[in-house]
């Protein structure tokens, strides 16, 4: 395997912070020999980014990177992956509901694959969480034609010359499937464990994310409608 970039999104996490990182370190090794952990600061309120940049003093592998003011997941992962160097990028959440031993799994498509997405088959979240994912990602696959299960899960695996390559607006995070297949990726889905939550809350509600998912869908499929697939013929 190339060098691998995990890419992790932070806000107010800092109970979490030391075993995700521990769990990164148990399972980076069995998918290449050259890894970095760049771990996002979404300019968070407790103590998330202290406990970063001490774990890096540590751990040559973890790159902090901290934004300025509080930005949202989009422009953590944004900022993550024009920093990143490894050749593929990985992405999960840093609540610890992502299992990072699945990507052992998920590891032997990539190269086959541009792009692995998690599929979250038997989710751990409140009733209602559940129900609104599944009329999210049914309203979501209807209006760009996609196929994808589950589109918000955060564990991923991507060419980063193909990611980097995409313009990421406030909430498209939840889209990069179909933007990664505009780009020409391959992609597939491999079902993924999916655990409690034991420390924080979520950042998101159910209302907040329908509201702003309807607004995020009318513009990909505008940028579907108007994406330009352009092969050059003969060059002099």
């Amino acid at each position: 395997m190339p060098k691998i970039s995990f890419v992790v999104p932070i806000y107010n996490e800092e109970e979490n912070i030391p075993k995700l990182v521990e769990e990164i370190q148990a399972v980076a090794p069995d998918l290449s020999d050259s890894y970095e952990i760049l771990l996002v600061d979404d300019c968070s309120s407790d103590r998330s980014l202290q406990i970063i940049r001490d774990l890096a003093t540590q751990n040559p592998a973890i790159r902090p990177l901290a934004l300025a003011r509080n930005s949202g997941q989009s422009a953590a992962l944004s900022a993550g992956f024009q920093a990143a160097d490894g050749e593929a990028i990985i992405t999960m959440d840093a609540d610890l509901q992502n299992d990072p031993a699945d990507l052992r799994q998920m590891i032997k498509y990539y190269g086959e694959y541009d792009m692995i997405n998690g599929w979250r088959f038997n989710r751990q979240d409140t009733l209602s969480k559940k129900i609104a994912s599944k009329i999210g990602n049914a309203f979501r696959n209807r209006l760009t034609r996609e196929t994808i299960h589950d589109t918000g899960c955060s564990l991923k695996i991507m060419n980063a010359d193909m990611l980097k390559n995409i313009r990421i607006y406030k909430g498209l995070h939840r889209f990069l499937p179909t933007l990664m297949r505009m780009e020409g990726a391959k992609i597939i889905e491999v079902k993924v464990n999916h655990r409690q939550r034991l420390f924080g809350e979520s950042k998101y509600t159910n209302l907040r994310r329908g509201i702003e998912g309807f607004y995020d869908v009318l513009a990909v499929r505008w940028m579907q409608s108007r994406h330009l697939s352009i092969e050059v013929k003969e060059e002099k």
